[in-house]
């Protein structure tokens, strides 16, 4: 695997691998890698005979007070499982090499990107949408993969590439979990021991949402349900726990349409999301 950090070195390096042909894939990262970042090598490898990560820790996707200088970096480990997993080239730019002369232009997320989550962080989905853009354009992959626990980012995207007509296809790759159900995330290593315990009512609360929501019961119950399934394990604030269209993001038009069930809050100091699908009724 090559580890290149210069746009010149990483423009002849793609040459080289599409010089032997084949497809290209690339899947973006902030690094500190975890087994649900190696599903989505996983799968780009399946999917694509050359595969691209990358790792850059974005500033401009962190609102002031987040946690931008403390969010985890290891390079070397993570280097060690891209190549075990077979990836081909590590894209692993800094600040100046990603925006060499600041970000004076940037990419607008539109009304995707302004709630849910870009309510409670503004300007977040337009720093996403700002280097995706720039990933994009520096790989120019046949496809990208990004995960589905971030499922309001992956609608973004796919806006995104929808929008400006990128010649790329977006795939989303499902949430890995632990044993006991929590979404794999960097952010996890934040959590004390008590808080990772705890942290277990979170897809716990979902996904008892999403079976009352699938056998009739009314949503407005079912959500507060959730949410107060989530004040008892500890967390506070709870920024939302929403039912949205599962395509647009927007109100749902469940059991027409399939729904989508997403949440954050925090536990302690560390924000956690995650979401899951509602199942379409029954018809009896």
């Amino acid at each position: 695997m090559q580890i290149i950090r210069g746009k010149d070195e990483l423009a002849d390096a793609l040459a080289d691998l599409r010089s032997s042909g084949g497809t290209v894939a690339l899947v973006p990262t902030m690094g500190a890698l975890h087994a649900g970042h190696m599903a989505l090598i996983s799968e780009a490898r399946r999917l694509a005979r050359h595969v691209v990560a990358s790792i850059f820790v974005n500033p401009t996707q962190f609102g002031p007070n987040e946690d931008l200088d403390r969010y985890p970096r290891r390079v070397a480990s993570d280097s060690a499982m891209l190549e075990q997993e077979g990836c081909a080239i590590l894209w692993a730019p800094d600040a100046a090499t990603m925006y060499p002369d600041g970000v004076e232009a940037t990419v607008r997320a539109g009304k995707l990107g302004e709630d849910l989550d870009g309510a409670a962080r503004p300007g977040h989905f337009d720093g996403v949408a700002t280097v995706v853009a720039r990933l994009l354009d520096q790989v120019r992959p046949d496809v990208a993969l990004f995960g589905e626990k971030d499922y309001q980012q992956l609608a973004v995207i796919r806006q995104l590439v929808r929008d400006l007509a990128l010649p790329v296809e977006i795939v989303g790759v499902p949430t890995q979990r632990d044993a006991d159900g929590l979404a794999l995330s960097s952010r996890n290593i934040y959590l004390s021991g008590e808080e990772r315990i705890a942290a277990r009512a979170l897809p716990r609360a979902l996904g008892e949402a999403a079976r009352a929501v699938s056998e009739g019961e009314p949503v407005a119950e079912a959500l507060a349900k959730a949410r107060e399934t989530l004040a008892r394990a500890g967390f506070a604030p709870i920024d939302y726990v929403e039912l949205r269209d599962s395509e647009t993001l927007g109100p749902a038009g469940f059991p027409a349409r399939p729904a989508r069930l997403l949440a954050a809050a925090y536990l302690g100091k560390t924000r956690l999301i995650d979401n899951l699908p509602v199942p379409l009724r029954k018809r009896s």
